[in-house]
């Protein structure tokens, strides 16, 4: 089988791995270090001779998970600073007009990679895919806002800048650059839904699949803004990209680490403006720009239009935030009702409406139930509804099925489709959150539809309507549900 391959920076040599041909570590642009620290990606250099791809590149800058959630999503480091390169899984390079699937990480803009063992793209090539998974920049590299040349949305740039480089060297490997579905999960949906708002991303990718994260995740300007300067004087330095370059990096780790859990802890939102509710300090910007508006808004406005999408969340995302860490048993119904009114829908409404299919519930339940709503179910129904009458098709999924651990109580938490949808069950680190036992079964019936709509961009239920809401669940049953839970659905009109 081939092992060599010539890219637009020179040839790269992978491994043979069962089915496929993996490549590692190919960078598609320079190391972001130096004279290029906070600025926007540049071209890659080109290197003499065959550059060994065998093994997994340098992963961008981050701190570890918060425990316990460390214990549960794998966190590969790779030390180096050529950090912006990705990884290739194809089922043979002599190929030709294969489809292609490229993976955005999640980790909350601060967390994550390309090497995380369960994005192994091993099944995806087995069935005919080209899987290629990415790294760009995190936290303060990715995403700080500075007021001076340093450019916004350094994360998205990247991303941008990697999907140029598979529209300009994915048929070496393959693929078809006029096949690429992009995807990605948490904050990688958020990636490709800003991504299927922006102009500069326009005929880069043709699908796109967003798992547990949509299009109302965006800070303003003036927000980022503020979050740029707490950090500077966090630093004791001027908000500057010069300034900022000069601070090691283990300190700007640590100050970003620090003012990450000030916004978790003190909640006021006169200091943190919409970070007081969704707790994230590092997130795309809408800097007109790069991101010229909100990411639902641009979609709601046609854009991204004639791209198919498949979108769809976990029926308990918020448990992996509460469960683990014991704070599910620390809510009371006081605090329940300070989350509701943060939200901004009606307390009484929605400890009804939630409480109606769970009558045994606990206050820390019913907001685990309320967060997963606010932050990622009514986001990707809002995602799915703006798409109304577009030429692309839209496609909602629910992944139902519930994890053993924690004596139950992790249910179908976030990023535990993960591992079924890349059909990596067995890969490290797939146990402590889905248990010793997932059911490969459903593994199987997961990824063959994410395969089936990279593919074709159907998976293999009825597209998505406004009037009969029809989502594909994926769980002990797999069934077809129209409008899944209305009344709770109903809560968040005109609200979110």
């Amino acid at each position: 089988m081939q092992l060599e391959v010539e890219t637009t920076s020179g040839a790269v040599r992978g491994s043979a791995v069962g089915p496929a041909v993996a490549f590692k570590g190919i960078p598609y642009a320079a190391p972001p270090f130096g004279r290029l620290r906070f600025a926007a990606p540049a071209p890659a250099p080109r290197w003499d001779g065959v550059r060994d791809c065998t093994a997994y590149g340098p992963t961008a800058p981050k701190p570890p998970y918060p425990a316990p959630v460390h214990l549960l999503l794998p966190e590969p480091v790779v030390p180096g600073e050529d950090v912006l390169n990705l990884n290739v899984w194809t089922p043979d390079p002599s190929a030709s007009g294969l489809p292609v699937l490229v993976w955005i990480h999640g980790g909350a803009f601060v967390n994550g990679s390309g090497a995380v063992p369960q994005y192994d793209g091993t099944a995806f090539a087995r069935d005919g895919v080209v899987l290629v998974t990415i790294n760009y920049r995190l936290g303060v590299d990715g995403f700080l806002h500075f007021d001076d040349d340093g450019p916004a949305n350094r994360g998205l740039l990247d991303q941008l800048a990697a999907l140029e480089w598979v529209r300009d060297n994915i048929a070496a490997f393959g693929g078809d650059p006029g096949r690429v579905t992009i995807a990605g999960e948490s904050a990688g949906a958020f990636s490709v839904t800003s991504l299927l708002s922006m102009p500069r991303a326009a005929g880069l990718f043709h699908r796109a699949v967003a798992q547990s994260g949509a299009g109302h995740h965006a800070l303003s300007s003036e927000t980022a803004r503020r979050v740029a300067g707490y950090l500077a004087e966090r630093l004791g330095v001027p908000l500057t990209r010069e300034a900022l370059t000069a601070v090691p990096l283990d300190e700007l780790l640590a100050a970003q680490v620090a003012l990450s859990q000030e916004a978790a802890t003190m909640r006021d939102p006169a200091r943190w403006g919409e970070i007081a509710v969704n707790s994230m300090v590092f997130e795309p910007v809408i800097d007109g720009d790069v991101l010229p508006s909100l990411p639902i808004t641009a979609v709601a406005a046609g854009a991204g239009a004639d791209v198919d999408l498949l979108v769809g969340t976990n029926t308990d995302e918020h448990t992996l935030f509460l469960v683990p860490n014991g704070l599910v048993d620390l809510v009371n119904e006081d605090l329940l009702r300070l989350v509701l009114a943060g939200y901004g829908v009606p307390a009484d409404a929605a400890i009804d409406a939630y409480r109606a299919d769970a009558p045994s519930a606990t206050p820390g339940d019913l907001l685990v139930k309320a967060a997963t709503d606010w932050f990622f179910r009514i986001p990707a129904v809002r995602l799915a509804e703006a798409r109304t009458g577009a030429p692309g098709r839209t496609f909602m999924y629910e992944f139902t099925w519930p994890s053993p651990q924690f004596d139950g109580r992790l249910g179908a938490c976030h990023a535990l489709e993960l591992a079924f949808v890349f059909d990596t069950l067995a890969s490290e680190g797939v146990e402590p959150l889905a248990g010793p036992a997932a059911p490969q079964d459903l593994a199987d019936t997961v990824h063959a539809a994410w395969v089936a709509f990279v593919r074709t961009g159907d998976p293999g239920w009825p597209d998505y309507d406004a009037a009969t809401r029809p989502v594909q669940a994926f769980g002990q049953l797999s069934a077809v549900v129209p409008d899944p839970r209305p009344e709770q659905r109903a809560l968040w009109d005109g609200i979110r």
